[in-house]
C-alpha cells in the first residue's frame, strides 16, 4: 500500500504515522467487512488515513485513537455504500444447476464479493490467541457474504459491537445517533444475520490429516485427475466461481463441471501456489502459457471440514493476485 497518502504521512508527520500504523490491518479488515471488496477496502483505508491526517490537529483525545480511526473509516464506508449495491456470491442468487455440462451463465455487470488477503487484513500477528480466532471467524467468506444482506447501518453496528467490541455509547457517537437506536439496529441485524448466516461458526485450525487433503487437492489439479479431485469433496460440497452465476453441489456435479469447463486437459496444464484468504486456506491457480511459463488463472478459497472440502469458491479476477502478493508469472520446467 505504498501510496501518496503514506508518503505524505511519512514525510510530513512521522509521529502520526507511528501512532496510526498499528491499526492499519484492523482498519483494512473493518472496511472489507463493510464493503465485501478487497480492492475497495484498500481505497477506503487510504481515504481513512488521509482524513485522519488532515483532521488530527482537531483530535482532542476524548476517545481512543482506535475508536476515532474506526469512526472515520465507518463514515467513509457508509458514504461509499450509498453508491454501491450488495456484493453477492453465486450461491446467493439462486439454486445449483442440474446440468453442470451446460453453458455457464456469466454476469459481468454485478459487483461480486471478493476474497480478502490475510496478508493485508489478517490478525495472526496478535498476541492474544482469542483475538486471532475471533478476527479470523469474522472475515470468513460465508459470513462476509451474509453481512451483505444487512442494511449498511445495521452492518456497521453489528461489526462495531459484535466484532470490534465497541460499547453502544461509542457506536452511537461514531454514527451520530442514540444508544437506543444502536441497540435497535443491533437487534434487527442479529435477527437478519441469524436467518442468512452459515451454521458453522468457526474456522478450525488445519489438522495434519487435513494437510494431506490439501496436498492431494494440489496434486489432483496439477495432474488433472478429475476422479482423484472429486474424492476430496464432501457429499454436500459446493463449488462456485464468480463471475459465473452457475454453481454446483456434490462431488459428482463438481467433477462434471470441472471436466467440461476447465481449460486444462492434461497433467502440467495447471499449477497451484498456496496463500490464505479470509482466515481460510487458498491457492492461486496458474495456467500453462507455453515454454514452462504459467500465468494467473483463478484464486481458490477453500472451506475445509473434517471429511474433506466443504466449499470452494474460485475467483477469476486475476487482479486479485497483486493484492495477495502472488507472482505475476510462474516458471516450471
Amino acid at each position: 500500500m505504498a501510496t501518496v497518502v503514506q508518503h505524505a504521512i511519512g514525510t510530513t508527520d512521522q509521529d502520526f504515522e507511528r501512532l496510526v500504523a498499528p491499526y492499519r490491518r484492523e482498519i483494512y479488515a473493518h472496511c472489507y467487512r463493510m464493503l465485501g471488496s478487497a480492492h475497495d477496502a484498500e481505497d477506503l483505508v487510504q481515504e481513512t488515513y488521509l482524513r485522519a491526517w488532515k483532521g488530527y490537529d482537531r483530535f482532542e483525545g476524548r476517545a481512543s485513537l482506535r475508536t476515532w480511526l474506526h469512526r472515520i473509516a465507518t463514515t467513509a464506508c457508509l458514504t461509499a455504500l450509498d453508491r454501491r449495491g450488495r456484493r453477492p456470491l453465486p450461491t446467493g442468487l439462486g439454486g445449483p444447476t442440474a446440468r453442470p455440462e451446460g453453458p455457464l451463465a456469466e454476469r459481468t455487470d454485478l459487483p461480486w464479493l471478493e476474497p480478502m488477503p490475510d496478508v493485508l487484513g489478517g490478525t495472526d500477528h496478535a498476541a492474544d490467541p482469542g483475538t486471532v480466532v475471533t478476527a479470523r471467524e469474522s472475515v470468513r467468506l460465508a459470513l462476509v457474504a451474509a453481512l451483505q444482506y444487512l442494511q449498511p447501518r445495521q452492518r456497521a453496528v453489528l461489526i462495531l459491537r459484535d466484532v470490534l467490541r465497541f460499547s453502544a455509547a461509542e457506536v452511537a457517537q461514531a454514527l451520530d445517533t442514540s444508544v437506543p437506536a444502536v441497540n435497535s439496529l443491533l437487534q434487527r441485524a442479529r435477527a437478519q444475520l441469524g436467518r442468512v448466516a452459515p451454521e458453522e461458526d468457526t474456522v478450525p485450525e488445519v489438522r495434519p490429516d487435513q494437510r494431506e487433503i490439501l496436498d492431494r487437492y494440489v496434486a489432483a489439479f496439477e495432474t488433472y485427475d478429475i476422479g482423484a479431485l472429486t474424492e476430496l469433496f464432501t457429499a454436500e460440497a459446493v463449488f462456485e466461481m464468480p463471475p459465473f452465476t452457475t454453481w454446483v453441489r456434490g462431488p459428482r456435479a463438481i467433477g462434471r463441471l470441472i471436466g467440461t469447463h476447465c481449460p486444462a486437459r492434461a497433467a502440467g496444464d495447471l499449477a497451484l501456489v498456496p496463500t490464505s484468504a479470509n482466515g481460510q486456506l487458498a491457492f492461486g491457480m496458474y495456467r500453462h502459457a507455453g515454454e514452462g511459463t504459467y500465468r494467473p488463472f483463478g484464486l481458490h478459497v477453500l472451506d475445509l471440514g473434517a471429511e474433506g472440502v466443504n466449499h470452494c469458491a474460485v475467483f477469476f479476477d486475476t487482479g486479485l493476485f497483486r493484492l495477495f502478493d502472488l507472482p505475476r508469472t510462474l516458471r516450471r520446467p
